[in-house]
């Protein structure tokens, strides 16, 4: 199936590097480009393109202005390219969107491709109209997230600051919140609980651990592809597989 895909982003090295990883497949005929939001429009306009890598982060226009210029409905399938945006990520990942994040892995991309392609051939470009279109509702409308803790214990209450938190475990139905050398216990489930902390501040790096990304020191990856966090204060943290694509998002200074 011949595909026809539009790369936008200001950097030309971001361009640059999308348009070699297209060209190496062979269902690609035509590959544009756009230096900013405004060649976007126009382009996406003018040619219609079966798919569009669009930056996130860029000056005047970013890509979510694109979308609104053009419209959720009328938008071709797209990618969205970001650099490291806890917030930004959520947001994809809530809405069931691809986004590739920069510096751009290779095998990732590849894979992000067959997803696009598949979903171009089945004809589910409409789905992912619906999808932006919440997106965009999320983006518009970010929720509030916890500012303080109120932990009980016998006949008195303590109020931790979250942002005083280190990090969290999971503890069966409870937590152990850490803040630092005082441990508390909550009785909420580590996925009820992630839900409610800012992710720009929180990262969870294992099913049963999350930790405050400003109190994280050293990052040493292992021959698992996993890695062990050093935090500030000397607690050593091992990350699980599924969760070192986000840790790897860390060590990419955005530009």
């Amino acid at each position: 199936m011949p595909l026809t895909t539009l790369i936008v982003d200001d950097e030309p090295l971001g361009r640059e590097g999308l348009r070699l990883l297209l060209s190496r497949d062979p269902e690609v005929s035509a590959i544009r480009e756009a230096r900013d939001g405004r060649e976007a429009v126009a382009a996406i306009r003018e040619c219609d393109p079966d798919l569009v890598f669009l930056d996130v982060q860029m000056p005047e226009m970013d890509g979510f202005a694109v979308v609104q210029n053009i419209g959720a409905e009328d938008m071709p399938a797209v990618v969205f390219v970001t650099a490291h945006d806890q917030y930004a990520i959520r947001a994809f990942e809530i809405n069931a969107l691809d986004y590739l994040l920069k510096p751009i892995i290779e095998e990732r991309f590849v894979k992000t491709l067959a997803r696009a392609k598949s979903r171009i051939s089945s004809n589910v470009v409409a789905d992912s109209s619906r999808q932006i279109i919440s997106l965009l509702e999320t983006i518009a409308s970010p929720r509030s997230y916890l500012k303080r803790l109120a932990v009980r214990s016998a006949d008195k209450t303590v109020f931790v600051d979250v942002e005083d938190l280190d990090w969290i475990e999971a503890a069966e139905n409870y937590v152990e919140v850490h803040a630092g050398r005082v441990t508390h216990l909550l009785h909420v489930t580590m996925n009820t609980f992630e839900k409610s902390l800012d992710p720009e501040i929180f990262l969870r790096i294992h099913r049963s651990i999350i930790v405050n990304v400003g109190r994280i020191q050293k990052l040493q990856s292992d021959a698992h592809g996993e890695y062990v966090i050093t935090l500030r204060d000397g607690v050593r943290l091992q990350s699980g597989r599924t969760y070192s694509g986000r840790l790897r998002a860390l060590i990419n200074n955005p530009f």
